[in-house]
């Protein structure tokens, strides 16, 4: 474990423009960012098709069609083997998010990636919500869809995100308790929104 690179992990509901957060406090703070590019890590790190983490991606449910790709061949005493499962899949994910955060300054989206590196005491793990309607008008620009279209995808999705969540860490998807800070992206705006987050990393490290 690395305790000197900085850490910050972010949480985000559908639509609370969490994840452009997550890019604009990487630009600023000179960390990597990670979202769905970890899972092409882990792909490439295990040897498993890429297809295969996308099919678990920030959801819990049984693997599907996966039998015509390929898995590597390891010792029958290895925690990793040719039975694939979503947790040895999981596993290699949580080694990809481990070892990027023992190598650089990191901002990680979503993948449990909080709970993976709850021992890590230079994380942050920050929560992005914001209005449910705002989420919707945003979902649906970007989607190119109806409102209702939009309100469907998200609870839909969320509720695929927060059974993930919740069985991977066995803390709750959205709850305060479960991260350091919770943020309302509608009250402050994505750019008072990375100021907030900023400025409480800075009182953080001064406590230190």
């Amino acid at each position: 474990m690395n305790d000197h690179h900085l850490i910050i992990n972010i949480g985000r509901q559908i639509g609370s423009g969490g994840r452009e957060i997550a890019q604009i406090l990487a630009e600023r703070l000179g960390c990597d960012f990670y979202d769905r590019r970890i899972l092409n890590i882990a792909a490439r790190e295990s040897g498993f098709d890429e297809s295969v983490f996308e099919q678990i991606d920030e959801k819990k449910g049984l693997l599907r069609s996966l039998f015509h790709l390929h898995t590597p061949f390891v010792g029958d005493d290895n925690f990793y083997t040719n039975n694939m499962s979503q947790e040895s899949l999981f596993k290699f994910q949580s080694d990809a998010i481990r070892n990027a955060a023992n190598s650089h300054n990191c901002v990680f989206v979503g993948r449990c990636a909080d709970y993976i590196l709850r021992d890590y005491p230079n994380a942050v793990s920050v929560f992005i919500t914001a209005d449910k309607q705002q989420r919707i008008n945003r979902v649906a620009q970007r989607r190119e869809c109806s409102n209702e279209e939009a309100e469907r995808f998200i609870n839909e999705s969320e509720r695929e995100r927060a059974r993930f969540y919740n069985y991977y860490t066995g803390k709750i998807w959205g709850h305060s308790q479960s991260y350091d800070l919770c943020i309302s992206s509608s009250a402050l705006g994505i750019e008072g929104s990375c100021d907030l987050i900023q400025r409480y990393i800075e009182m953080k490290r001064q406590t230190k």
